[in-house]
């Protein structure tokens, strides 16, 4: 992080403007709007700055930039045309641990003026550090368009009520109130028009409304591991949850997302190694939503593609508590497209099968006769412990030794890597990569030449 993101409060605070053309214009406009008392130091100034001095709004010192003028300024701008006379201002202004600003000159800046949306008192600022000034404004104008302008007043509102929401004894309970409160859409919309009395009433019956004092549980699929393909409901729950439950197939990136101050309970599983039970699990979610917690069980993938997640489910709902899913992109989906292989495709495959790895008791047991059938692809989660019973099974069953095969370790993450050979290779192909790894097998693998998008550097071909 170059900068820190720090709103400041200039109302009659002295600050500095040093430049008297249309960028120091744009600027006085911004700490007018702050209510700083700006100086304005230039020997020629734009009109409009002329015009703001005769309303009394700044002061005005008309001669060149002199460092006396820095003394007692919390904030000091360089905005003139000439390099030497900034880079003065800046060496000048550090000497007296003042924050500066230099135009168009991040290299000599201890502080960035942000591009700015205005709601206030809700401020959103946006900051490339100087290197993209073009992009944070681009950024800005797509914010504009979707946040409401009712957002100040929904702002002041909470402020108001601030002190009125603390006399309610329950944490959870306040933010309930406060999560009710900011998703009232009739609230809104009053606000939105002006109508002060309705607005005043619908905060009233909030107020007055109990919060519910059973949880629920969102099983949220968390998708194979880049955070861009979590979906737009799976990211609302992470941010509106109480505790997240996840595991080890969930990325940092996505973890990443979860509201800050959720707890966060790690259930990690790995290959012969139960970090905790399964029954635990679910004895777990059932505890902390019985807790009336907003509970989310993050889980690698999508959580009914051998997620475990109707198993967990049950044991909610005979115990009669809420539940919703948000499915994710299943690890197949998501790296076999990485990996550039089409899990069908009229010319290789007209079926596809997912297969576990194992079962709940840890065997292999399947109808290899149907698995070797021609015409496919094969999916094998959690196979690699079991690789070289795949590969035996399969070429007994009829599967020629020449069939194509893919591993893809770390799917759709940047530490991705592929593995590519054939069938009579499994075994050793396997020893290669690391869990989590997925098993593609077929003759689509072979397309991964052509649409490798996601980067051909990080595939092995055979062994």
């Amino acid at each position: 992080m170059d900068f820190l993101p720090l709103f400041c409060q200039l109302q009659n605070k002295p600050v500095l403007i040093v430049g008297g053309g249309e960028v120091a214009v744009r600027k006085a406009r911004l700490l007018l709007d702050a209510k700083a008392k700006i100086t304005i130091n230039a020997p020629h100034l734009e009109p409009q700055l002329m015009s703001w001095a005769e309303q009394g709004r700044l002061t005005v010192c008309a001669a060149d930039f002199h460092p006396e003028l820095l003394d007692g300024k919390w904030l000091v701008i360089a905005a003139t045309n000439q390099p030497e006379v900034n880079h003065q201002v800046f060496h000048e202004a550090n000497l007296r641990q003042i924050f500066c600003n230099v135009v168009d000159s991040p290299a000599h800046c201890s502080a960035i003026m942000p591009a700015i949306i205005d709601r206030s008192p809700l401020m959103v600022a946006i900051s490339s550090a100087g290197a993209a000034p073009v992009l944070s404004r681009q950024l800005r104008e797509k914010l504009e368009a979707l946040l409401p302008q009712h957002l100040g007043q929904l702002a002041a509102l909470a402020g108001k009520l601030r002190e009125q929401v603390k006399l309610i004894p329950d944490k959870l309970a306040r933010r309930r109130f406060w999560e009710r409160l900011f998703s009232h859409e009739r609230l809104a919309c009053q606000l939105a028009r002006g109508q002060q009395q309705a607005a005043e009433q619908s905060v009233a019956e909030l107020l007055d409304e109990q919060p519910q004092s059973k949880g629920s549980v969102t099983l949220v699929g968390a998708g194979p591991g880049d955070a861009g393909l979590l979906t737009l409901s799976g990211l609302q729950q992470l941010q509106q949850a109480d505790v997240v439950v996840y595991d080890r197939l969930v990325s940092q990136a996505v973890l990443a997302l979860v509201r800050r101050d959720a707890e966060r309970i790690f259930v990690g599983k790995e290959a012969g190694r139960h970090c905790v039970p399964q029954q635990a699990i679910n004895q777990l979610l059932l505890e902390q939503a019985r807790l009336g917690k907003q509970v989310v069980r993050l889980k690698g993938g999508d959580p009914f593609i051998f997620g475990r997640g109707g198993e967990e489910l049950e044991t909610l709902a005979e115990a009669g508590i809420p539940f919703s899913v948000v499915p994710g992109i299943t690890a197949a989906s998501g790296c076999a497209a990485y990996s550039g292989i089409p899990l069908t495709h009229r010319d290789h495959a007209q079926r596809v099968q997912f297969i576990t790895g194992h079962d709940k008791e840890g065997n292999i047991a399947q109808e290899w006769s149907a698995l070797a059938a021609p015409r496919q692809t094969l999916v094998f989660y959690m196979g690699l412990a079991h690789a070289a019973r795949i590969q035996d099974a399969l070429q007994t069953h009829g599967m020629p030794g020449h069939t194509p095969v893919a591993l893809v370790e770390q799917g759709t993450q940047l530490s991705q890597r592929v593995v590519r050979g054939e069938l009579q290779q499994l075994a050793e192909l396997a020893r290669q990569v690391k869990s989590p790894s997925l098993i593609i097998i077929g003759s689509v693998v072979t397309l991964a030449d052509k649409l490798d998008w996601y980067g051909e550097a990080n595939a092995i071909h055979g062994i």
